[in-house]
């Protein structure tokens, strides 16, 4: 269905580097993209251009503006979100989305990395000894750095940042300008190797999705929609809260099939038992 196919990904920060080895690979396709195509109009880290549309709308039209400028009928997106991990609070997460749209076959096919290698972090910044403090924490210079006057202030912004010269220049003009500045990760993915690499690992997981095929119909991305729990405890055969099986279905056909033991063990340890290990 893929394979031989123009593929066009809807990116304007360099995406392709990681996206498109792996797709060309597993899926055989021929990828390109569009210089100067404005991915920003959907939406911005910082907050200039407010995002109007959830996640998954939100990579539907960058498809769409990739596919109407290429002439394309396949295309690839990716969106990343950050904030507290779901499930572990207390640190930061990168959650990226992607989704490979085909266009002539009406086909949707979604893929997920959710990860806690990210530097995502911001904070107000009112010396010197606190900006040195902070950079520790951000992988600067090899990731880049955001400076502008306040966390809701879009005006004055300068972004990029990989020179510590220039970093601390740009800190004591806004300091003087402004009295306060405030300093964030860039988390474009040119700028942030660390997001590059979650990207790639959500690429790879779009491809494997793809290339599994329902056995009912045949469409492409037969995935996993559930997990589910209830994996038996070896010492006393409760259900604990380890996945016992994966429920996969077909988004065509909605053909579903269940299967058992993904992680390759029939019965979980006691200490993961709520009954043995209360």
């Amino acid at each position: 269905m893929f394979s031989g196919r123009k593929l066009v990904i809807a990116t304007k920060h360099g995406k392709e580097k990681v996206i498109a080895p792996i797709l060309e690979g597993e899926l055989n396709v021929i990828c390109s993209v569009i210089p100067d195509l404005e991915t920003d109009i959907l939406g911005t880290f910082t907050g200039e251009i407010e995002r109007k549309y959830d996640p998954i709308t939100t990579l539907r039209k960058k498809c769409e503006l990739a596919m109407e400028r290429s002439n394309c009928d396949l295309a690839v997106a990716s969106e990343g979100s950050f904030g507290s991990h779901p499930s572990m609070y207390f640190i930061p997460a990168d959650d990226e989305l992607m989704l490979l749209y085909d266009k002539k076959n009406d086909i949707e096919i979604i893929a997920r990395e959710l990860s806690a290698e990210t530097n995502f972090n911001q904070s107000e910044i009112e010396s010197e000894e606190e900006l040195r403090k902070f950079i520790l924490k951000t992988k600067f210079p090899s990731h880049a750095l955001i400076i502008r006057s306040s966390k809701d202030e879009f005006a004055d912004i300068v972004k990029g940042i990989h020179d510590t010269a220039l970093l601390f220049d740009t800190f004591k003009k806004f300091m003087s300008k402004y009295g306060t500045s405030y300093i964030e990760t860039d988390m474009r993915a040119m700028q942030n190797p660390t997001r590059m690499k979650v990207i790639e690992k959500a690429t790879q997981k779009l491809a494997e999705k793809t290339n599994s095929i329902c056995p009912n119909c045949s469409m492409p991305g037969f995935g996993i929609t559930h997990i589910k729990p209830g994996l038996p405890c070896e010492l006393c055969k409760s259900p604990t809260n380890s996945t016992l099986s994966h429920i996969y279905v077909c988004q065509k056909c909605s053909h579903s099939k269940e299967k058992k033991y993904p992680n390759g063990k029939n019965a979980e340890e006691p200490l993961y038992c709520d009954f043995c290990n209360p």
